[in-house]
């Protein structure tokens, strides 16, 4: 089914663009959120005469995407969470705001929650990659790097090693069912 964005979807696409989705995919998510519309005619008829009168606003607009994009590309973000009994799983969730006030905070940069592509919001402690939609043809990468202050063995360099130990220890059990 083709589709027409109304938001930015990550790993779909961007606002504007036509794109082939599953039916249920379309009718169960993207339909009922008002992410996208059905694309038939008179729908992509729209959508052109939308996009050329776009066109010379985007233009202009993207000189200054790509100067913000200067900025905060690969940049890391910090920001404070609070840990529950289950160390490394947060208390509430980092949402698309939270880490557009961090940037705004951190970098001086002022990005909208719209442009700030979560998936599902963070609930745990660690480096995560976020993807910021500055304009159709521009995006910005981060790192948001979140910690508890209170638990400073949770760092993300401590946590680390451990993820890199546990194959080693399976592997000796491995060896021992070959034998």
């Amino acid at each position: 089914m083709k589709v027409i964005l109304n938001q930015t979807v990550p790993k779909l696409g961007k606002t504007g663009q036509v794109v082939t989705v599953k039916d249920g995919y379309a009718r169960n998510y993207l339909f009922p959120k008002g992410l996208a519309i059905f694309a038939d005619r008179g729908q992509l008829k729209t959508l052109d005469r939308k996009n050329e009168r776009m066109a010379a606003k985007l233009a202009e607009t993207k000189a200054s995407a790509e100067a913000t994009k200067a900025k905060i590309d690969g940049q890391l973000i910090k920001i404070e969470g609070k840990v529950g009994r289950d160390l490394g799983k947060l208390f509430g969730a980092i949402t698309s705001q939270d880490v557009a006030d961090a940037i705004k905070k951190e970098l001086g940069v002022d990005v909208e929650k719209k442009d700030v592509c979560l998936i599902e919001p963070i609930k745990r402690i660690g480096k995560h990659a976020v993807m910021v939609d500055l304009h159709r043809d521009v995006d910005a990468h981060i790192t948001v790097q979140v910690f508890d202050p209170a638990h400073p063995e949770l760092d993300v360099e401590a946590a680390a090693p451990v993820a890199e130990e546990a194959p080693e220890a399976s592997e000796p059990e491995a060896e021992a069912v070959e034998a």
